[in-house]
């Protein structure tokens, strides 16, 4: 069963970065143009794989899904400046208060607030 996991996966990123050069080359993403450069590529795929990421992509846009790669990490920041934006009335969302930025300066440690010291 590990095999076949493998063989999926790798079939999924030749079928991923098959679509990527196509998108990059501006070429249209087809099923056959997929098949074709993960052949060229001497990866071997389920017969199905091009055909879903063909289809996949006719329903999305390929520049959103880059750009858009790190925005399920930074949902949270959204969602606690939304209440802000929405007690606004409407108008003009005020610019967040600039942050400031405090000088650090470095503690020394010692051995003796550790409770321990290499000499003891």
């Amino acid at each position: 069963m590990l095999v076949v996991e493998k063989m999926s996966s790798a079939g999924e990123a030749a079928c991923s970065y098959a679509a990527l050069i196509l998108y990059d080359d501006g070429i249209p993403i087809t099923a056959e143009k997929i098949a074709t450069l993960v052949k060229a590529a001497n990866v071997s795929v389920e017969s199905y794989w091009p055909s879903l990421f063909a289809k996949l992509f006719e329903k999305c846009n390929i520049e959103d899904l880059i750009t858009n790669v790190g925005a399920a990490g930074a949902g949270a920041p959204v969602a606690a400046a939304a209440p802000v934006a929405a007690g606004a009335g409407g108008g003009a969302a005020a610019p967040p208060p600039a942050e400031e930025k405090k000088k650090e300066e470095p503690e020394e440690e010692s051995d003796d607030d550790m409770g321990f010291s290499l000499f003891d």
